[in-house]
């Protein structure tokens, strides 16, 4: 699927940076349609070797998503939407290369989710956080398993039980969010935030992911082994670890070949 034949998000790549935008306004909702589009996107930036940071973002200045369409939620539909749905979120984890939301309003439901799937998050001044679903006697599935990893395990479940939205900047003090911008200077500011990661390796980037996600959870001694085995046989094997190495030594800048 092209560009040309999407209608319900944008999806491109210009200087490294993958950038999907879910493309619904005024709010975003990701029905069974789009989270198909949505699907498609990730598994071309899946088999890209010229990306080095994917962001996802929402069309407009109301929401990022205000989450997953109610009507797809009935019997006849919730289970397509759940494997439609979740497979984002696997996606998400099998991508090499970092992540990051760019929150440009409400997050709320399966968009809150979609966010938090990712390896960082920035927002607007005016975003707003949320997980409703216990208002409608149902519960989050991948915010149940997610949050409580992100924030203090009694604030998730405030969060998951209680049902209410927080503004972005409580969402940073309690660490969900890395940066909170301006909602006028949203879209400079958040290119500004990408800019350091594009200037880097993209070997590198994704050797210090796959590390960081292999060894979260595991005993020192085991996690160590794990980084060990990245650094020694992976990344030093790369040509952009020996060209950084001796670009330092040579006290030039470094020429990346992202491999």
């Amino acid at each position: 699927m092209t560009q040309a034949q999407f209608k319900f998000i944008t999806y491109g790549v210009a200087n490294g940076l993958a950038t999907l935008t879910i493309n619904r306004p005024p709010f975003n909702v990701l029905d069974i349609p789009t989270m198909e589009e949505v699907n498609v996107a990730l598994d071309q930036c899946l088999a890209a070797t010229d990306v080095k940071l994917l962001m996802i973002t929402g069309a407009g200045e109301k929401a990022f998503s205000a989450g997953v369409e109610v009507a797809d939620h009935t019997p006849d539909k919730v289970d397509r939407m759940i494997e439609v749905f979740h497979g984002i979120f696997r996606r998400l984890q099998e991508l090499p290369v970092p992540t990051l939301a760019a929150v440009n309003g409400a997050a709320l439901g399966g968009g809150m989710e979609v966010a938090i799937a990712c390896d960082m998050i920035v927002a607007a001044a005016n975003a707003k956080f949320g997980q409703p679903e216990i208002k409608l006697a149902v519960f989050p599935p991948i915010a149940a398993v997610l949050l409580p990893r992100l924030v203090p395990p009694a604030r998730a479940m405030e969060l998951l039980l209680g049902g209410e939205n927080i503004a972005a900047e409580e969402a940073r003090a309690i660490g969900l969010v890395n940066r909170v911008f301006a909602k006028e200077t949203f879209a400079a500011d958040v290119q500004a935030f990408v800019a350091p990661y594009l200037a880097l390796s993209r070997a590198a980037l994704v050797s210090t992911r796959k590390t960081i996600r292999a060894t979260s959870g595991k005993p020192f001694g085991q996690a160590l082994d794990v980084a060990e085995n990245i650094y020694l046989n992976e990344l030093m094997a790369t040509e952009d670890a020996k060209e950084g190495l001796a670009a330092f030594l040579e006290k030039r800048k470094p020429v990346w070949r992202d491999r």
